[in-house]
């Protein structure tokens, strides 16, 4: 994100010009008076009628104003710059896998704890005004916790996160579609999203899986339900290919491949973003990414207030300096 100064006013920086002239005068009398200096050849009178002067000094607070006025000259253009704020309404639905392929070892201690892991960070570091929700989801969606602001149900929650059978992403949507008080319905929309109140809360749908869907509504039918209402899904595959497990009553390790080919599908179908991690760290590091995303925006903040007050503090600095050096203001 670029943080540099833009002037709403700009064709007032002409007034530099008038900055620039002032310096350009003062270096030109300073010359004068050199000139002047060489051409009083009787340096010991020189000595006695003028005394040393004290040199670097008596340029400062000439300098100290030029800035001060170029400041000043900044601040009437108007000045703002882009700025990183909290979101303050917005909805985030977390929705993290429980199917049993979350087991898997090859994200040390596990699938299931490196998840819960970035899950209590990505929570920590959204804004605290944004309203958070959970969904869990194996063979079924549910709703784990409701849109809130209360950070310790959320955390509470995912510490109770059990695993299940089978893996129902298009479920996963849907439940969270539901929990944000948005149609699901399948029938086409007669309106769009650009077509909502301009107050309407903003949403955002966090959905973490390993697998494939494998039971339930399709995933491009979630996905479609999703862009009809607005709310871009940013889905994380979780994993890598070597993941296996072992189940009770089955001969030899089951393969639990991560699929990121379908979970991108879903991003893009709902005008979201897609990730990949393979291990917990980068799991904790694509959310820190989502949450810049989700609970952050940016705006034209106006930051002419700052270079007033930068320029009063170095116009003070040269009335001080002036004073303290020559007993007279600039």
């Amino acid at each position: 994100m670029s943080r540099s100064v833009e002037f709403l006013v700009p064709q007032r920086l002409w007034l530099l010009l008038g900055v620039v002239g002032l310096a350009a005068s003062y270096i030109g009398v300073q010359a004068r008076r050199s000139r002047y200096a060489v051409r009083f050849t009787n340096l010991a009178l020189l000595d006695k009628v003028a005394p040393r002067r004290p040199g670097w000094r008596r340029h400062l607070p000439a300098v100290l104003l030029l800035l001060a006025l170029a400041g000043m000259v900044g601040a009437f253009a108007q000045p703002s710059r882009m700025t990183r704020v909290p979101r303050e309404r917005a909805t985030v639905m977390v929705a993290i896998d429980t199917s049993l392929s979350m087991m898997a070892t090859d994200v040390a201690p596990s699938r299931l704890a490196a998840a819960k892991v970035a899950a209590h960070d990505f929570i920590d570091q959204l804004p605290p005004r944004l309203q958070v929700g959970l969904v869990t989801f194996n063979g079924i969606a549910k709703v784990a916790v409701p849109p809130t602001h209360n950070r310790d149900e959320l955390h509470a929650a995912i510490d109770q996160l059990r695993l299940g059978e089978r893996t129902a992403i298009g479920e996963a949507i849907y439940a969270s579609l539901d929990a944000l008080g948005l149609d699901t319905t399948d029938a086409p929309s007669s309106t769009t999203p650009s077509d909502n109140d301009d107050d309407a809360v903003p949403a955002r749908i966090v959905l973490m899986s390993d697998g494939t869907t494998t039971v339930g509504r399709p995933d491009a039918q979630a996905a479609a339900a999703a862009k009809r209402a607005g709310v871009p899904v940013y889905t994380i595959a979780f994993g890598t290919p070597h993941g296996v497990i072992e189940l009770e009553g089955q001969e030899g390790p089951i393969s639990v491949a991560v699929d990121p080919e379908a979970l991108a599908a879903i991003a893009t179908a709902t005008g979201g973003k897609s990730f990949t991690a393979e291990t917990g760290a980068e799991l904790q590091q694509v959310y820190a990414n989502i949450g810049s995303s989700v609970g952050y925006t940016t705006e034209q903040r106006d930051i002419t207030t700052t270079f007033v007050g930068v320029s009063l503090a170095v116009l003070f600095a040269a009335a001080a300096a002036s004073q303290l050096w020559f007993s007279r203001l600039p």
